[in-house]
Order: structure tokens, then sequence, then C-alpha cells
């Protein structure tokens, strides 16, 4: 290579393809659609590649798109370098590393031998126990959720042991679904006979949420918008199937209901898992294929693999808005329900009394038909309307739109008891709320500090100042029982 560096790379597209001869190679391959590269180098590779283009190959360029990405630092915002020993092997993130090793591979072969002592220092403050082993598909999604906008991508290995929980949901929810599916009738050959399938509006509401998690999906990778198709990704996963759904399939699978509706949510719960897999397989290709092999002829899916599989496109035709609203419904009543147990110490499996008020007929026909999901999804012991104009008892409120659901705390709780624990916490709280707003009142901290950090301390504060404010009117209402 006699060439300076960059001119050579700029003869990359062409070059390499066997020109200046003319063949097959060449014609099909040039031009590609879309180069990958760091902003950095957009003049000394991606205008030259473009310019040699335009000279060699008749004006054609090399690629019609350009995706250009920011560049990884480590958790301070630092360039990664090795005379800086915060380089990172992707392998060692995969595999774990020992403390020692890691140590030794980021002081060995340094330029400035002499650095090797703070390097030391650093590592072994930053990776005390050294690094565990993540797995490629938690490391390959946190760098599509990192994949934003910025001209920088900020590294943080809290992000990758987040995405490794992440996948271990995954298996966790295949177990489940192979637990309760693998030798059973799924509805793979749904008639309107012995094989018919009945949804329940569970079953809807999830179809109807995958179409939308679809459509998002292709949509954001069509734009190169990666961290927003691993962000609905994870949401749909964790926050939809995993949080909700799943859960809202054991009432129909251990309850006294029909062999179609058991039928149609063990159907549901393997065609949305396969559809998921797929939609989840560009960026988590291990993990889903391994899940894939078992799941999907439990879906009807026939194949080697799920690579060749085509990809999840949305239907617009399986959206179901009614069940969407019924379950949105459903949630907002649930998680009241589950705040009150939280915000009054009352335990997870102590059966709850329910008095509800102020609803529209439409809260009282969803009532009735979701009362198997609210008792045992929300542990109640019973539910009961109040009359119109009836005086509500003492009781800790959710509000569901315009119905007010009840829990009276009488017998629920020892007052006395809780008080002393609540005012305790409002102590702590008021502690820490004192030292943050003193941080925040101290002109060196806000001037010298990074902003980030003096942003997150403004939100920390906030995020007390209203836990306290919570703290304070639980304290007041069980001083009216």
């Amino acid at each position: 290579d006699v060439l300076d560096t960059w001119f050579s790379s700029a003869l990359w597209p062409f070059s390499t393809l066997g020109w200046p001869e003319q063949n097959a190679r060449l014609e099909t391959f040039y031009p590609g659609s879309v180069l990958v590269t760091g902003f950095d180098i957009i003049f000394f590779w991606v205008a030259r590649m473009i310019m040699m283009g335009l000279k060699f190959m008749d004006g054609a360029v090399p690629f019609h798109e350009v995706y250009i990405h920011g560049l990884v630092r480590d958790h301070d915002g630092q360039k990664m370098s090795k005379s800086k020993g915060n380089v990172l092997d992707p392998l060692d993130i995969i595999d774990g590393i020992d403390l020692d090793s890691l140590i030794k591979k980021r002081t060995t072969g340094l330029m400035q031998p002499q650095m090797a002592p703070r390097i030391e220092q650093a590592t072994r403050k930053e990776f005390a126990d050294g690094i565990k082993p993540h797995g490629a598909d938690a490391l390959r999604f946190t760098f599509c959720s990192l994949a934003t906008t910025g001209r920088d991508v900020i590294f943080d290995m809290g992000r990758v042991e987040g995405y490794r929980n992440f996948c271990n949901k995954i298996w966790n929810a295949a177990r489940y679904v192979l637990m309760n599916t693998q030798g059973q009738d799924c509805g793979q050959n749904n008639d309107q006979n012995e094989n018919a399938i009945e949804l329940s509006v569970a079953d809807r509401w999830i179809i109807s949420r995958l179409q939308r998690t679809e459509q998002a999906v292709n949509e954001a990778v069509q734009s190169y918008r990666f961290d927003q198709a691993a962000q609905a990704l994870y949401e749909f996963t964790w926050d939809e199937y995993c949080d909700w759904y799943i859960e809202l399939s054991k009432p129909v699978l251990n309850g006294e209901v029909s062999a179609a509706a058991k039928r149609g949510t063990r159907h549901t719960l393997v065609t949305v898992l396969e559809a998921l897999l797929r939609l989840l397989h560009p960026i988590m290709p291990f993990l889903s294929e391994e899940i894939w092999q078992q799941v999907a002829p439990l879906a009807g899916k026939q194949g080697d693999t799920v690579s060749m599989q085509p990809y999840p496109q949305a239907d617009s035709s399986r959206l179901d808005t009614a069940a969407e609203a019924e379950v949105a419904w459903l949630q907002q009543f649930l998680l009241g329900v589950r705040r009150i147990r939280a915000e009054m110490n009352i335990a997870p499996g102590k059966p709850l009394p329910v008095l509800l008020s102020q609803g529209t007929d439409e809260d009282r026909a969803r009532v009735m038909r979701n009362r198997d999901y609210l008792d045992r999804l929300g542990r109640l012991e019973s539910v009961q309307w109040l009359q119109a104009g009836a005086e509500e008892p003492e009781a800790a409120i959710a509000l569901v739109d315009t119905l007010r659901v009840l829990i009276p705390l009488a017998g629920l709780i020892d007052p006395q008891a809780e008080r002393a624990r609540l005012g305790k916490e409002i102590d702590k709280q008021e502690k820490e709320l004192a030292r943050g707003e003193g941080k925040l009142s101290n002109e060196k901290f806000v001037s010298k500090a990074p902003p980030d950090v003096v942003a997150k301390e403004r939100e920390r504060v906030e995020s007390v100042r209203a836990s306290l404010q919570q703290l304070r009117e639980q304290y007041e209402r069980l001083g009216r029982l």
C-alpha cells in the first residue's frame, strides 16, 4: 500500500470488488445501500468515498444512506483508550473476567508504563469483583438501547446488568409458557367444533398490543432508531407480556372456565411469545433461537431456525381498542389497590374488603365482567357498592377516573404502630430533604459540579419532597381512625 491511508480507504467500495475490471461482483454489490460510521471521520472517509465514486464509477455514489453513530465513552464520559486504562473488551463482558486478569490486560503493553499504578487503582475501585458474565444478547441489547442521535454513547455496566435481568425475565416467561402448554392442546387446529378457541379480554388485549409493538419496532428500524426499537421491545416484553398478561392468564388456566377458553389462552401465550422471539432475534439472536426451537411447534410454526422466519408485521385487523380500554381500566384499578397496600404496609397476601362509589354504569359492568381478575390479582375479600349519598368510612382511596375505590383501614392495620413507623420515616426523609436542599443552596456546588450531577440532585430532592408529602397525608389519615 503506497497510498495515503484515507486515499486508499476512499477506493474501498469498488476496489474490493475487482475494479477496474467490470465483473458480476461489482455489478451486484456496487452501490451499497447504507454505510455505518462514526461522526469523527465524515470528511476523512465518507466524503472521499463519495468523491471517488463520482470520479471513477460514472457518477454513481457508493451508498445512498449514511448511519452516523456516536462514539462510545466510559461512564465518566471519557474517551476509551489504552493509555487511560478504561477500555473494556466486549468478550470480557460476555464471558466475564476476574479482577487480576482484568488488571493485567489493562496494564500490559502501555506506551507510558508509569500509568500502570493509577490504572490498577482505578480498575480495583470500579471492578472490585472483576466482571461477571453477562452474555452476548445483553450486551447487544445494551448497545441498541444506547444508539440515540447524540454524538456520545456513555457506556455503563449498570445498563448491561439491567438487560441481563431482562434476558432472565424472558427465560422465566418462556418456562411458564412451556409448563402450561407442552403436551396440551394450544389450538393450532382451530375450528368451530371441538378444537375451537375462545379469546378472553386479556388475550385480545395482548394480541392488540403486539400489533402496536410490531408497528413501532418496524418504524424505528426503518428510520435507524434502534434505541426506540429496543425500548418498544423492552416495554412490551417486561411491562405487558410478563408483568400483566402472564398474570392475567393464570385465572383462566387455573379457573373453572370452558375448554375453549383455556385453549384460547394457551394459543395466545405461545403465538404471542413466538412472534416476540422473532421481533427480538436481530438484537438477541442466541436467547431467541434457543427458546424459539421449543415454542415454534406449539405455535404451529415450521422451520429449522428463527433466523429464516419472516419478520413480524403489524396486522391492523387484529387491533382491539375495546379490549385495550378494558384492560387499561383493570390495570388502573389493581395498581390503585397495590399502591394502598404498599403505602399502608398491608401484607401482600392479606385479603382486602373494597367499597366502590361514584362510578358510572360502565364501571359497574366492568366490575362484573372482570370480577375474577380483580379478586385473584388484587387479593380482594369482597367488593361492595356504596348506596348513593351514603357517607364514606375512613379509608384509603384510589381513583379510577371517576370511580372511587375505598379500602377501609379499621381492622386491617394497627393505627398506633403504623403511625409510629411513619413518624420515623418522616423524620428520616425530612433530614434527607434538608441535606439535599442545603447542597442545592450552596453556590459552589451548583456552579462547580457537573451539570448532570446537579440535575440528578434536583430530581432526587423533588422525589423526596413528593414522598414526604405522601407520608404526611398517610400519617394524618391514620390519626383519624
